[in-house]
């Protein structure tokens, strides 16, 4: 097995040094506050997640992963920088969040996927994400306050997790036999192998055999005849040509890749470690847009004309995965390349997405790069993949 080259930072030494500074004031200068201040509903708790761009509410229903994710995101900024227990900004934050969603988020062993304000249920998916940041949201929350029942009770809903994932009949979700071939979905294994990374923890291993079942899933996704990561494929991973089966999403393979970096350099599996590379490498280069730059949201792998309307627009969150997977590339392999595709994406983001006036980022733009949409928060943008990344950019860059 050959060992990974270890990193030689030192003709990077200095620009690391000023990008570390940037991104360090770039989350506790300019997108955190946001949050703190603009987000935290201190008469109903939990957080509202639609946030115009100078901060207001323009709509005070709550979105469960969204709800999750913050929690998450305020726990996980407490240990890094407080023991376990002691009382900060952050801590308090993540309690607000984890007492809404234990309170209302669950009805028997699933989770609504909108609440209104107060935390009365407006309807529930027939799909799993909502319970993933649920535990999500628990397992960091109860590593921050010492909550042994929190703890617990992340531990049992991934268990549901699990079930749910391997049958989604149990979601409500029948399968018809209508002549199309069963499928598999790439977002299905890459989160929960993410969550198995966040139950352990830095110090855990567990949940071997449910780590193995997604690294198996994944690999049908995984097409090295074609050089692409597939959204969809059927059940035994063959390509399917249909709009879905065409699907490419590059932003998600790469965050995907980064999944499996993680999991690879954790585990010392150097084979997983180049599939992974190769996953962030392919998704890359097809989904960088040479004429204006940035990333594509949707592709299709034959060349045809994507359904999605949205297809061509340039979104805050696949250029956040981004960042964090080529940092985490030249960690696993010390190739200076992957320093040099960092920048480039760094160089992108940040002409293009942060708001100086009234901080965060924006998250939409049109292929030219132009802001479409003001918010800073939305059903489905919250306080999650920007601060993981310029967090874990940080952590990678230390």
């Amino acid at each position: 097995m050959k060992t990974p080259a270890e990193p030689d930072i030192a003709p990077h030494r200095a620009a690391l040094a000023r990008l570390r500074v940037q991104y360090h004031a770039e989350l506790y200068d300019n997108v955190l506050p946001f949050w703190l201040k603009h987000s935290p509903d201190r008469e109903f708790g939990g957080f509202f997640n639609c946030l115009d761009e100078d901060g207001s509410v323009y709509d005070t229903r709550k979105n469960v992963w969204l709800q999750g994710r913050e929690v998450w995101m305020m726990a996980k900024l407490h240990n890094r920088h407080h023991r376990p227990g002691q009382d900060s900004p952050y801590l308090q934050m993540a309690r607000l969040g984890a007492d809404f969603l234990r309170q209302h988020a669950r009805f028997g062993d699933r989770c609504y996927f909108s609440l209104l304000r107060n935390g009365q249920p407006l309807f529930a998916q027939r799909k799993m994400f909502s319970e993933c940041f649920y535990v999500m949201a628990l397992a960091e929350y109860a590593r921050a306050s010492g909550d042994a029942t929190a703890r617990a009770e992340a531990h049992y809903m991934f268990g549901k997790v699990q079930e749910y994932a391997r049958n989604p009949a149990l979601l409500g979700r029948p399968a018809y036999d209508n002549g199309l071939p069963a499928t598999s979905e790439l977002a299905v294994p890459m989160i929960l192998l993410n969550l198995i990374e966040e139950l352990n923890g830095p110090d855990e291993n567990g949940y071997a055999e449910v780590s193995a079942w997604c690294v198996q899933q994944i690999d049908k996704h995984y097409r090295p005849e074609l050089k692409m990561v597939l959204e969809t494929v059927g059940q035994d991973g063959t390509p399917l040509d249909t709009i879905e089966g065409r699907l490419l999403n590059p932003g998600h393979a790469i965050e995907c890749g980064w999944f499996l970096l993680n999991y690879a350099i954790k585990t010392g599996h150097t084979e997983l470690r180049q599939k992974a590379l190769n996953m962030i490498d392919w998704s890359f280069d097809l989904g960088w847009d040479t004429k204006y730059g940035g990333i594509f949201y949707f592709l299709d792998r034959s060349g045809r004309s994507p359904t999605q309307l949205e297809w061509n627009m340039k979104l805050w969150w696949p250029h956040n995965e981004a960042l964090i997977a080529f940092l985490m590339a030249f960690r696993a392999t010390g190739e200076a390349r992957y320093l040099a595709r960092f920048q480039q994406m760094h160089d992108y983001a940040f002409a293009k997405f942060p708001d100086p006036r009234h901080g965060e980022w924006y998250g939409y733009l049109d292929r030219h790069g132009e802001v479409t949409h003001r918010f800073k928060g939305s059903p489905y943008k919250g306080c999650f993949h920007l601060p993981r990344a310029l967090y874990l950019a940080l952590e990678e860059m230390d």
